[in-house]
């Protein structure tokens, strides 16, 4: 019971603290918006294809609301607050790009 208990425990501290990726992540200078998914986003965000990045919802699906889904985060995924401006821009044109909208 104490081995259940603290899988439980543990399983949920993963949870509430994001997939792990580091928050403090800051793109290179001219990195691509595939290079900044590449890094900061693959560690939860597993690419569905070699075309396809991930799935949006239709009300998702527009650069203002990507931008601020990745720098504001959720109750699962970390806040990415350095990724901003043309980095930001970037980012959010290969994920709007890249993904399937459903």
């Amino acid at each position: 019971m104490k081995k259940l208990n603290f899988a439980l425990t543990l399983s949920a501290l993963f949870i509430l603290a994001g997939c792990g990726a580091s928050k403090d992540y800051t793109p290179p200078a001219g990195a691509t918006g595939e290079q900044i998914f590449s890094t900061a986003c693959t560690e939860c965000h597993k690419p569905l294809s070699a075309n396809v990045a991930m799935i949006l919802s239709e009300k998702a699906a527009n650069k203002d609301t990507v931008i601020k889904k990745f720098q504001s985060g959720s109750m699962r995924m970390p806040a990415f607050k350095n990724i901003q401006g043309e980095a930001a821009d970037r980012l959010a044109e290969y994920v709007l790009t890249n993904s399937e909208v459903k």
